[in-house]
């Protein structure tokens, strides 16, 4: 049975944002990479990532219930 999560796109990610961000289906169990592949999102274009607000990576596993941000490379200077 799926369960949901709640979803943040940050800056140049925000155009993949689905409808239903707040609440965003998915398969326990499944990792951050699987979900940018959902999302049609590029792993080039995604840097950070975080899960309830701890750092992490595109292997992470997502059980439900989580809030995840996933951040662009950043720039500036």
């Amino acid at each position: 049975m799926g369960k949901q999560i709640r979803l943040e796109l940050q800056a140049t990610l925000k155009r993949f944002l689905p409808a239903a961000y707040e609440d965003y289906p998915i398969e326990c169990g499944i990792r951050v990479r699987d979900l940018l592949e959902q999302l049609g999102i590029p792993e080039y274009e995604v840097n950070l990532v975080f899960i309830n607000g701890v750092p992490t990576n595109l292997d992470s596993i997502i059980e439900g219930g989580e809030k995840v941000v996933l951040y662009p490379p950043l720039g500036g200077g």
